[in-house]
């Protein structure tokens, strides 16, 4: 990948799609909003109205 390159990231990103790109598959298979619910119950959120990070 030619980091001088305007469109070397997207070169990159096609070709590894073209090969079969892991995450592509895993993205695929698995529904990743099925653990939506638990991870932002377990994370904890908050509506932000104290501040903070």
């Amino acid at each position: 990948m030619n980091p001088e390159s305007l469109f070397s990231l997207s070169d990159h990103l096609e070709r590894l799609s073209k090969d079969g790109d892991p995450l592509e598959v895993l993205d695929a298979t698995v529904d990743f909003e099925y653990f939506r619910g638990w991870l932002v119950e377990g994370l904890g959120y908050s509506d932000g109205s104290k501040g903070g990070r």
